[in-house]
């Protein structure tokens, strides 16, 4: 008998088992050279269905060697254009002329394939993914006992495993015998194999050096080189079922859940049991007669048959995301959402009036808030996040419900500033503080402790009854920055309110005299900023790792640089964060109109002073007067100077940003009092 493998048997190790067996014993093997091209290039991309493939056919050699069948191996390698044309199937006809040429029993577990070769006429011996729960033990498990949950392989290492549960767990060595280059890949061989052919087990992943497979509750990841300097192993599982009405707060949660009034993130650190919560509330919800899906990307998730576990389409996640608006769930659990096109997704089907359930790694709750208050306006988060729940050490530690106010915010209320703004609040479910506030101050999203003040004691206004007039046009945004400070308590805190500690300060201006390490940065960064302007630069510290540089508006743009190229360099220099700012916008500041034509200059020339909140034209000649401003011969607008002798424009407002301009670009601006 004379048989022509493809590459889908070779990689798959079907046809040397099928010899073990005694089916093919004698017959002349006949391994195309289109089957070593294809191999030779997956292996040097690092993939591991290249070095199995390999392996095979090294093994298919010991065999020849043993009298147990005839190797041969013919035909030519694939040229350039047909390796580029793989994917059209161009290197799959070639070894089907292997087989046609040599009237050979082509054997293949590629369905396409097997369909296409009946077509030609070709006899065909279809082999079927192999699926048995009959297994042998794997090389692997000799690593773990009933409390490992992860063990660590790495050649020219010692193996070494954590073992404990969640809350309690230690890293302890295996054995004294570092792990061989040998060893491990014929583990990661035998996991790839047993991934393919495990009834409950498929490969998630498969890259340049990367390989994640899935075998039962195990998720076995792989690396090698160029992405790894050596080949790793790293094997996790589950130890223990947890109940769901075993955690803390399980009432209160489930009743969030029923209400259904929201999205739900779940917060924690790597490691802290948020994928083991998620995959509670997930069967909780499917007994609970809803329809329930899951994106993993891995599916690491152990959930009922019931629920569909979906990953990413055709590598992207928003595509899979589009599907399940079709597929009209009541809940989509989304676990680990690691990258910003993850969140998104999370925010759009949200929005769209499915109910989500999200995994996100952060230290805290309202570090959450950062993270998406980053990719959508803040007052939009409440209507995407109603509860946060954060976990630590495999149990429930807060519970948070998110909404929006209108007040002021406890951290501005100390320094004195009265202005009622939107605030988004974190306010704890089961003590009914509030936890953390987050909201708009100087164009910076902030995010601060809510200084565990009830909301009762605390003055604000209702969203109803506020009314915004004379609004002016939306300035234009600049970038926003999120700013996060040190906590000011332990993170191991263990005080039964769990109140998050305050994790942003409000910028003050200190005598920098008194602070002679702000002194220093000070003369640092002024001597930096110099090279992209000539004029004035006012440093301003606002705290150990900010600084505002005030420098005239019209070398703003040189000074931060295309793409933020210059001021990047400077930041890296000094080591702190930088915020330039015009020199018009430094508060309290008074500046001159530019000088006018002789014999206008005491009736038309006025002071422009600017505040935080306004912007303030000084002519006290003008008293109780209604004036109008030029610029040059061009009409601006008129207004009626009030008995202190000065006009008030919103800072904000499309007026005062055309005055601030026209004063940065240096023209002539003069008031003329209305006849």
């Amino acid at each position: 008998m004379i048989l022509v493998p493809d590459t889908s048997v070779v990689i798959d190790g079907r046809v040397t088992a099928l010899i073990e067996q005694g089916e093919y014993r004698g017959a002349t093997i006949i391994i195309p050279e289109a089957v070593f091209a294809e191999l030779e290039a997956q292996a040097n991309q690092g993939r591991e269905i290249g070095f199995s493939g390999l392996a095979e056919l090294q093994k298919l050699c010991r065999m020849k060697d043993e009298g147990l069948i005839n190797l041969e191996y013919v035909g030519v390698r694939p040229k350039l254009e047909q390796v580029k044309l793989a994917g059209g199937g161009e290197i799959d006809s070639m070894i089907r002329e292997v087989a046609i040429a040599h009237n050979a029993t082509f054997l293949t577990s590629d369905y396409v394939q097997a369909e296409v070769a009946r077509a030609k006429g070709i006899n065909v011996v279809f082999l079927r993914p192999e699926v048995t729960d009959n297994f042998a033990p794997l090389l692997i498990d000799a690593f773990f006992d009933e409390n490992t949950f992860a063990v660590y392989l790495k050649e020219r290492v010692a193996p070494y495993a954590r073992k404990g549960t969640i809350r309690e767990s230690k890293l302890v060595t295996i054995r004294d015998a570092p792990a061989t280059e040998y060893e491990l890949r014929a583990i990661a061989q035998e996991c790839l194999e047993r991934a393919k052919r495990h009834p409950d087990g498929f490969v998630e992943v498969e890259m340049p050096g990367v390989t994640v497979s899935q075998i039962g509750s195990m998720r076995i990841t792989t690396t090698r080189p160029p992405f790894s300097d050596g080949i790793e192993i790293t094997i996790v599982r589950p130890t223990r079922e947890v109940s769901f009405d075993s955690y803390n707060y399980a009432a209160a949660l489930k009743e969030r859940l029923n209400i259904g009034n929201g999205g739900m993130l779940i917060v924690g650190t790597p490691g802290s049991g948020k994928s083991t919560l998620e995959q509670n509330i997930a069967t909780y919800l499917s007994a609970e007669n809803y329809i329930v899906k899951t994106i993993e990307s891995p599916r690491d998730l152990m959930v009922p048959d019931k629920i569909t576990q979906y990953t990413a389409l055709d590598g992207s996640i928003a595509a899979t995301g589009e599907v399940l608006t079709l597929l009209r769930p009541d809940y989509v659990v989304f676990d680990e959402m690691r990258r910003s096109e993850e969140l998104a997704v999370f925010a759009d089907l949200r929005l769209s009036g499915i109910r989500v359930i999200g995994g996100l790694h952060a230290r805290s709750a309202p570090d959450a808030l950062i993270r998406l208050a980053s990719l959508v306006d803040l007052n939009l988060i409440p209507q995407i996040v109603a509860t946060v729940v954060f976990v630590k050490d495999g149990d429930i530690t807060d519970l948070y419900s998110v909404s929006t106010v209108f007040g002021v915010p406890a951290a501005l209320e100390r320094i004195g500033d009265p202005q009622v703004r939107p605030i988004v609040r974190f306010t704890n479910i089961i003590t009914g503080v509030v936890a953390a506030e987050a909201f708009r101050y100087e164009g910076e999203v902030t995010v601060t402790s809510g200084g565990g003040i009830h909301p009762a004691e605390q003055p604000q206004t209702p969203a109803a009854t506020v009314q915004v007039i004379n609004a002016a046009p939306t300035e234009v945004a600049e970038t926003t920055a999120t700013s996060v400070m040190e906590s000011a308590a332990d993170e191991d805190d263990d005080d039964a309110s769990h109140i998050p500690p305050p994790i942003h300060t409000m910028p003050t201006y200190e005598v920098t005299e008194d602070n002679p390490a702000w002194l220093v940065l000070e003369k640092e960064i002024q001597k930096e900023i110099c090279r992209f302007t000539e004029g004035e630069i006012i440093v301003r510290m606002i705290n150990d790792t900010k600084a505002a540089v005030y420098i005239e508006d019209t070398d703003v743009p040189a000074a931060i640089g295309k793409a933020g190229k210059n001021i990047a360099a400077v930041v890296s220099k000094v080591g702190v964060g930088i915020d330039v700012r015009p020199l018009s916008d430094l508060p309290g500041r008074e500046v001159s109109t530019p000088a006018v034509p002789a014999g206008t200059a005491a009736a038309g020339a006025f002071k422009i002073r600017s505040e935080k909140k306004q912007l303030a034209l000084i002519c006290p000649e003008y008293s109780n007067k209604i004036v109008d401003l030029f610029s040059g011969k061009e009409y601006l607008f008129t207004a009626t100077v009030d008995a202190r002798g000065e006009i008030h424009l919103a800072r904000n407002s499309s007026i005062a940003m055309e005055m601030i301009r026209r004063y940065g670009a240096g023209e002539e601006l003069k008031i003329r009092p209305v006849d």
